[in-house]
C-alpha cells in the first residue's frame, strides 16, 4: 500500500525532471525527425549585435549576413544546420561575410533592429539581410527562394551567397 502511494508522487518528479529537462534543451525537432540546434540568443540586444557585427565586417573587409528568425522556425534551424554542414558553404560564409542570427520572438521582437534591417520579416523566416561595411542594407533575400522539399537547394543558396560578394558586385560597375 505504501508502495501504490508513493507512485503518484514519483510521477510528478519525473514529470518535473522531464519539464526541466526539455526547458534547457539546447536542440529541437523541425519536423521531419531531425533535432537542430538552437542557434538564436533570444536574451541579446540585436542593435548591439548587429553593430558588433558590422564592426569585424570593415575590420575584416567582408559584408554582414543577417539572419533573421528565432528558434521557434523549423527552416530557421534548417538553413543554420545546412550551412554548417556543407563545408563549400560554409568556407564561402567565412570568407566574404560576417554571420549572425538576429532573433525575433515573442519574448524578444527586436523592433528597432528589425526596422533598422528594412523590416525583412514581411518575406516570411528566415528571411537573409545582406550590410554593407557601413551598415547600409544591400539586399533583403526571402528563404523561400533557396528552398527545395524540406531542406535547401545547395546550388541556389552558393549563387545567393557568391552574387553579394565584393567580386560580384564590383564587376557591375
Amino acid at each position: 500500500m505504501a508502495v501504490l502511494l508513493t507512485m503518484p508522487m514519483m510521477a510528478q518528479d519525473m514529470a518535473k525532471t522531464k519539464k526541466k529537462k526539455s526547458e534547457t534543451k539546447t536542440e529541437v525537432k523541425a519536423g521531419d525527425e531531425k533535432v537542430y540546434e538552437k542557434v538564436y540568443d533570444e536574451k541579446i540586444d540585436a542593435i548591439e549585435q548587429i553593430d558588433q557585427a558590422l564592426e569585424r565586417a570593415e575590420a575584416t573587409g567582408r559584408k554582414v549576413i543577417c539572419q533573421v528568425g528565432g528558434n521557434w522556425c523549423p527552416w530557421c534551424l534548417r538553413f543554420a544546420n545546412f550551412i554548417t554542414e556543407d563545408k563549400e558553404i560554409a568556407e564561402l560564409i567565412e570568407k566574404h561575410y560576417v554571420y549572425i542570427h538576429v532573433n525575433t520572438s515573442k519574448e524578444n521582437k527586436n523592433k528597432d533592429a528589425l526596422l533598422r534591417l528594412g523590416n525583412p520579416g514581411r518575406f516570411g523566416y528566415p528571411v537573409f539581410v545582406i550590410l554593407n561595411h557601413d551598415g547600409s542594407v544591400l539586399h533583403i533575400q526571402n528563404s523561400a527562394y533557396l528552398e527545395e522539399g524540406k531542406g535547401y537547394n545547395r546550388k541556389k543558396v552558393i549563387e545567393f551567397l557568391q552574387n553579394w560578394t565584393d567580386e560580384a558586385i564590383e564587376t557591375i560597375r
